[in-house]
């Protein structure tokens, strides 16, 4: 589960985190008005308008803007509700006061799946993608595994200090980022975060006739958090997050959710359909190899039954951004022959659909299941000897569309 930034900001506060003074999340261009004339009318220079939604990127899409007056207000929350954002519709901005920023440094904790472990990133480059940075200036960014085991009690102060010395922070603000870390670990595992990120992480400055006083601390200026569905249960369901409005989850992925189907939208236009989370995932990597992009991520799972691959094929087909879809099943618990006939009985249940759909077939019962399939004559089924072939097949065909 996703958090938009204000949410974030709350669950880093309440875990010992800095952050700027909470804001105002405003539905409508009058709410977000009335929130900077408070804020303005309280000594602030400026305020931000600032889209909330759960995909990066905001401030490369206009989502993001810097006012000095209210008629700036009005005019950005006017261009930002209701702004479309990587597929995301702007429902909700966030006012706060501008902050007076110095320096911007970059900051998370996130799972590390392959290590089993936690993986802390750090770098006093902030404020632009930490992707581009470490393809550019690999050096700059500072990656440190940790084990469960030496952050069973929380992240010891001496290994942040370590972390932040190795980054290169400025003296000045290096034993505040230390335990800003600290306090930063405390939030991702208290809440069962998968993923908590400050970018940027800042240096405040000293603006003309402010208190000098406020200068020089360091604070989560922004916040993405992912938490764990799988520990939803020892949160209550996650409820205080969900927000009528907010960035919804994906029709399509709650969908699959409450058939049982492991389901992820992506934004490309080819559709993946295979048995076994690796299989599926080296799909995906062979689809862009061959210069095509993934529609979704969809595991039909090992034993999965013709009824099970027809609710599965009738999903991804829901996507119209789907222009092909690639079907890739090695037969071990699943039988061809299954496969086939769900692919088969899909068919029939939803009718003329414009998508072709590549099937690649391999292991138990293949050539059972390419036989029925062959036989069926389905003007919609092209058959692929090999995952390469099918790919190639898939992204040319989903090109053509």
């Amino acid at each position: 589960m996703d958090l938009v930034e204000f949410q974030g900001k709350q669950l880093f506060g309440r875990n010992g985190v800095p952050v700027p003074p909470p804001g105002t999340a405003c539905r409508t261009v009058e709410e977000a008005v009335a929130a900077a004339e408070g804020y303005l009318g309280g000594g602030a220079d400026a305020v931000m308008v600032k889209a909330q939604v759960k995909t990066g990127g905001r401030g490369k899409a206009g989502g993001v803007k810097y006012a000095p007056s209210i008629d700036a207000v009005r005019e950005h929350a006017e261009a930002i509700i209701g702004l479309d954002i990587k597929g995301h519709t702007v429902n909700v901005v966030y006012i706060e006061p501008a902050s007076d920023i110095a320096e911007e440094y970059y900051l998370s904790v996130m799972h590390d799946r392959v290590n089993k472990g936690h993986l802390v990133i750090c770098s006093k480059e902030g404020g632009v993608e930490i992707e581009e940075v470490n393809r550019t200036n690999p050096e700059a960014v500072v990656k440190r595994q940790l084990t469960p085991n030496e952050t069973a009690d929380g992240l010891p102060l001496e290994t942040a200090r370590a972390i932040i010395d190795e980054a290169r922070f400025p003296d000045d603000v290096a034993a505040d980022a230390a335990d800003l870390l600290v306090a930063l670990f405390d939030a991702y595992r208290n809440e069962d975060a998968t993923l908590a990120e400050i970018n940027p992480l800042i240096k405040t400055g000293s603006a003309p006739g402010a208190d000098p006083s406020g200068a020089g601390r360091v604070i989560a200026l922004d916040a993405k958090v992912t938490l764990d569905g799988n520990a939803a249960f020892r949160h209550d369901g996650y409820d205080e997050w969900k927000i009528d409005g907010i960035d919804a989850d994906d029709p399509l992925e709650a969908e699959a959710k409450s058939k049982g189907i492991q389901y992820v939208k992506l934004d490309g236009s080819v559709g993946v359909l295979g048995n076994g989370a690796g299989l599926v995932m080296a799909t995906l990597d062979v689809v862009a190899q061959n210069g095509g992009r993934a529609a979704n991520f969809l595991d039909v799972g090992g034993g999965a039954s013709a009824d099970a691959m027809a609710e599965s094929l009738g999903l991804v087909l829901k996507d119209p951004a789907v222009k092909s879809v690639f079907i890739n099943i090695f037969g071990g618990i699943t039988r061809g022959e299954e496969v086939a006939n769900g692919i088969i009985e899909a068919t029939e249940r939803l009718g003329e659909f414009p998508q072709k759909l590549v099937v690649r077939l391999d292991g138990t019962n293949a050539e059972e299941g390419r036989r029925i399939l062959n036989e069926a004559d389905l003007p919609s089924v092209v058959a692929a000897a090999t995952m390469q072939e099918a790919a190639t097949t898939a992204v040319q065909l989903a090109s053509e569309a």
